[in-house]
């Protein structure tokens, strides 16, 4: 494969889902598939997000280190970056925003979930954190229902659990066999050389530190990369 393809750089494999949303043409009848079957049992299952371009998720990066969107802790609470070093500030972002080049989402076959119409019910303001998809939530049902049935159309969650790198994200979906091609496909070698023809912020502690983020949050190996 292409380094640029799971890069997130170049993407031929990718079909239209609608409402501005892409996915891997060979994850689109699968999640259609699935859409379907949560409708019928009462669950309007949408796309939140789905394939995301290396200078998107760039742009989600400086905007996280500079200080223009939340940096939020593993339980979600906001975090005030002008007490964080830029180490912890890179630990922070990358709990919940993957590294440029480095993320799920450039591959088409991952993307987020939510119940719209539970959503548009709901009296809160939705922010696709961990408390929406918990008892309580509007997305809670969802939740239950995908773990019920998800598999039964190919799909996992790459990140179901806190393993010290990237936190629980429920909503999070992944269609395994494609994925599975693109994790096949990963190299340190080829992110590096992408993060050092990047733009993005605080490039030189980023590279300082690349082996452990691609270990530890690239691969999800959390505090077990080390060992």
């Amino acid at each position: 494969m292409n380094p640029a393809i799971w890069l997130g750089q170049d993407n031929p494999h990718l079909v239209d889902a609608g409402n501005g949303h892409f996915l891997h043409a060979n994850v689109l009848p699968a999640f259609v598939n699935m859409q379907q079957a949560a409708r019928h049992d009462g669950i309007d299952l949408c796309l939140v997000s789905s394939f995301r371009q290396f200078d998107k998720q760039c742009a989600i990066w400086n905007r996280k280190w500079c200080g223009e969107a939340a940096l939020l802790d593993g339980k979600g609470t906001a975090l005030n970056p002008n007490t964080l070093s830029d180490v912890e500030k890179l630990h922070a972002i990358l709990m919940w925003s993957a590294l440029p080049g480095g993320s799920r989402h450039h591959w088409g076959s991952d993307f987020d979930v939510y119940d719209k119409h539970a959503v548009e019910q709901w009296d809160g303001k939705f922010s696709l954190v961990d408390s929406e998809y918990r008892e309580g939530g509007p997305c809670f049902a969802l939740a239950k229902w995908l773990e019920a049935n998800m598999r039964t159309f190919g799909f996992f969650r790459p990140f179901s659990e806190d393993k010290g790198g990237v936190a629980c994200e429920l909503w999070h979906l992944s269609h395994k066999g494609v994925a599975t091609e693109f994790e096949q496909a990963l190299s340190l070698t080829a992110l590096t050389g992408a993060i050092e023809c990047s733009s993005i912020e605080g490039k030189a502690v980023v590279l300082e530190h690349i082996d452990e983020i691609y270990f530890r949050y690239v691969l999800n190996q959390g505090t077990a990369w080390e060992r």
